[in-house]
């Protein structure tokens, strides 16, 4: 009878941890953030309209459309983040929380377009004291936001090397192409390191130093490393870094 429950509680606790994964999502910013990305591929897309043979360049914006449609995204992603986190309550309680709110919506503005577009040629240099900077240096070692950078970069660069593959086939042969960009990543990942304290102190800068603290104290705990860590590979599986759009299942319907 113990044995019993013991597998009835189980059994109901499944779904409450796959609504704690969802809330999860949500209160994370994940569907905004994928909105500023699928703007960020307008953009670029934009900006290979006059560099590409118009076949070239068609290619490009079906494979990228396809690739990158919004329910693809969010159902790779999703889908990583529950096979790499197994435990999302920590996190979802610190996201739902006043603060984890706050670091939600400023890290939604630093990635909106009209926010992007403002800071194109670079971010202005931020002023702080000491405590300040100790603490935004401590975050920068806590979170893996170099490497994020370095996926997005690539995902969006992969597009185009992908659909030059499609276009001229045995040009990089296979999946080449895909892995002549990842060669690129840890020289995307120093550059973004070289401004990175700045770059967090400009996202975080409506936090105060002891919001700021506490939430150096949640991305390095055991809990938000888990999250963190997950939330990486899931950015990776959403933007399906590193993968041919051969290998990728087809858009879901309805997109």
């Amino acid at each position: 009878m113990r044995v019993l429950s013991i597998v009835l509680l189980l059994f109901l606790s499944l779904p409450s941890l796959a609504d704690a994964q969802d809330q999860l999502y949500q209160a994370a910013g994940w569907p905004q953030q994928r909105v500023h990305f699928n703007d960020a591929l307008s953009a670029a897309q934009a900006r290979y309209r006059n560099s590409l043979p118009p076949a070239v360049y068609q290619a490009l914006v079906n494979n990228s459309n396809q690739r990158f449609a919004p329910l693809a995204i969010d159902q790779r992603a999703q889908q990583s983040l529950r096979q790499n986190l197994t435990d999302p309550l920590p996190a979802l309680q610190f996201f739902q929380s006043e603060l984890g709110r706050k670091v939600s919506a400023a890290e939604q503005l630093a990635t909106r377009r009209d926010q992007l577009a403002l800071y194109e040629k670079g971010l202005p240099r931020i002023e702080a004291d000491a405590t300040r900077r100790l603490l935004i240096r401590h975050l920068a070692q806590a979170l893996p936001a170099e490497e994020a950078g370095a996926e997005v970069s690539l995902a969006l660069a992969g597009v185009a090397a992908d659909s030059l593959s499609q276009m001229l086939p045995g040009l990089f042969g296979g999946d080449s192409a895909q892995s002549l960009l990842n060669t690129q990543r840890q020289r995307l990942i120093e550059q973004i390191g070289a401004d990175l304290d700045n770059t967090l102190l400009h996202v975080y800068r409506e936090l105060s130093d002891p919001e700021l603290e506490e939430f150096v104290s949640f991305a390095q705990s055991t809990a938000g490393q888990a999250y963190y860590q997950a939330a990486l590979a899931a950015i990776r599986a959403g933007l399906a870094v590193g993968q041919s759009s051969a290998n990728l299942a087809p858009a879901p319907r309805g997109i």
